[in-house]
């Protein structure tokens, strides 16, 4: 778990659609509105990586929307205990984020630091951004007295079920989600310098729809939103899609992901390497194969194969 350090006192419309709860146990909105945020940590501004960071090392988080929203952000810990960071009751912790502006905590000027404590592991950072101001009272509340809100539920399934309930009934094109991950480790650990934040803008309209791919008899893909100059191609077992999109490597692969989820496929292992992400995938005795690249010009390459 993560703690908060002060100066010598240690402080810690209706839907249209039901939100899903995909396997990582993160909330996804099951369409793809126009609002996007993203979420960061100050050793990889790109938000894809896993970076590492040792106990008692610094860490700043960053935000960013493409819209005026209220940004909540939580910590996820590997023992699945969760921390809500934003909002919270101190002078920069209010968490209406203007569009194409980055929020940063702890912010510049701030008289406390977000130090790494254990345990040691692969910790979660979820963003949700919603257009209107969320009714967080069944996932946390502030006690008297108290800077952060306790969360109270705990477990990542538990708690993403909790926060589905709490989105439910803003309509689909007003909330959003983004993961950034980053690992607690022992021993030495290359601590890189921080990088200054990038602002992703949002992608526009492909200026045509795309097909839709079959892929053997029970898997049927439909192209990224906003996937732009989309190429296809077969392969043994299966199919390669190449398009560029404003968007992430994560970003890709989720989308991709849940629509194997919605079709019975079950994630069984997830690999990052990098620039690609490589799941596999079963659905009874069929086995499926998903990998999204990046390429160093940007492009995507996503393969699904069974």
């Amino acid at each position: 778990m993560n703690k908060l350090l002060l100066p010598a006192l240690l402080l810690l419309g209706t839907a249209s659609a039901a939100p899903r709860v995909s396997a990582q146990s993160i909330i996804v909105n099951p369409t793809q509105p126009d609002l996007q945020v993203r979420v960061w940590t100050d050793r990889d501004p790109s938000g894809q990586g896993t970076p590492n960071y040792a106990v008692g090392d610094r860490i700043r988080l960053y935000t960013s929307v493409n819209d005026d929203a209220y940004v909540y952000l939580f910590n996820v810990n590997p023992d699945g205990s969760i921390d809500q960071i934003l909002p919270n009751r101190y002078a920069s912790g209010a968490n209406f984020v203007k569009a194409n502006t980055v929020k940063q905590f702890p912010a510049a000027g701030d008289r406390f630091t977000f130090d790494i404590s254990g345990p040691y592991g692969v910790n979660k950072v979820l963003a949700l951004a919603s257009k209107t101001p969320l009714d967080l009272n069944q996932v946390s509340s502030f006690k008297s007295g108290q800077p952060f809100a306790q969360v109270n539920v705990s477990g990542q399934e538990k708690f993403a079920q909790a926060l589905s309930i709490v989105v439910n009934p803003i309509p689909d094109d007003n909330w959003v989600t983004d993961t950034a991950y980053y690992n607690v480790a022992g021993g030495n650990v290359v601590r890189p310098q921080p990088q200054p934040p990038v602002v992703v803008t949002p992608a526009p309209a492909p200026t045509r729809p795309n097909p839709i791919i079959s892929i053997g008899i029970d898997i049927t893909i439909r192209p990224f939103s906003g996937a732009q100059d989309v190429r296809t191609y077969n392969t043994e077992g299966g199919s390669r899609i190449e398009f560029t999109a404003n968007s992430r490597l994560e970003t890709v692969f989720n989308s991709y992901n849940d629509q194997l989820v919605s079709q019975g496929y079950t994630l069984r292992s997830r690999e990052n390497r990098g620039d690609r992400i490589e799941g596999r995938y079963v659905k009874g005795r069929q086995q499926a194969t998903l990998e999204v690249r990046q390429n160093a010009s940007g492009r995507f390459e996503v393969e699904i194969s069974k």
